[in-house]
């Protein structure tokens, strides 16, 4: 971690190297300068590329082959924006298989900010699931959906069963539901971010959200997300 003072070679090198694969410089199966190369464009020594290089190799982003080199193994996950935003969906859409884990679900009273979203009173019963979506086994996004309590009253029992959300408020008599707005903004990760994404604190976040209503135009989540900018490339569709 960076700690607030300047940014280590190896991590800058890291950082520059996943916007190249973002950028599709370098794609699946195409293989990386040499250590001496890139030694040479960023004018530094091979260890500290080599150090750059083993924590892409963590992240599920490139691999090694012995006498071979390095090799892209991921581009990031394509993240379509609609009025039905289904996590599952979408990375299985991409090829990958997803995941979710629950970091935490709470049950405490909303703030004015909350109430105001979700159409409900100041300090009325919130649940507020606390999550990480993986992507082929590799976080890519932080989130934290906020529910109604009042409105679901066995949302935190359904969540603790089954981590999905859509699932989640079917079982607590929501078929369908509806994103109605959705906001994007570019955040930096903080220390508890960067450990949950694997990533260095301070690295670029794409910080998303979203409302979501019920057939009858009740708001029934407040989702917020923090997805990792090197791994996610989200899209914003009319309809889904």
């Amino acid at each position: 971690m960076s700690g607030g003072g300047k940014t280590p070679l190896w991590q800058a090198i890291a950082r520059a190297l996943r916007a190249d694969i973002a950028d599709k410089i370098y794609t699946p199966g195409d293989k990386l300068p040499t250590e001496a190369e890139l030694a040479d464009r960023f004018g530094v020594n091979r260890h500290t590329v080599r150090h750059a290089l083993r924590s892409m190799v963590e992240d599920g982003l490139v691999r090694t082959r012995r006498g071979a080199g390095v090799f892209v193994t991921s581009t990031p996950t394509e993240y379509p924006i609609g009025k039905r935003v289904r996590f599952h969906q979408n990375i299985l859409a991409g090829g990958q298989t997803p995941e979710k884990r629950i970091l935490q679900i709470e049950e405490r009273p909303a703030s004015q900010s909350e109430a105001d979203r979700l159409q409900i009173a100041l300090r009325a019963p919130l649940c507020v699931y606390h999550g990480l979506s993986l992507a082929d086994g590799h976080p890519i996004a932080l989130f934290s959906s906020h529910f109604p309590t009042e409105r679901l009253p066995s949302i935190a029992e359904a969540l603790a069963e089954d981590s999905g959300v859509t699932e989640a408020l079917k079982r607590c008599g929501v078929a369908d539901f509806t994103r109605v707005s959705t906001r994007i903004s570019a955040r930096l990760a903080t220390a508890t971010q960067a450990l949950h994404l694997h990533t260095d604190e301070g690295a670029p976040l794409i910080y998303s959200s979203g409302l979501n209503v019920d057939e009858q135009g009740r708001p029934v989540e407040m989702g917020l997300s923090w997805f990792a900018g090197d791994r996610v490339t989200l899209s914003f569709e009319d309809d889904r």
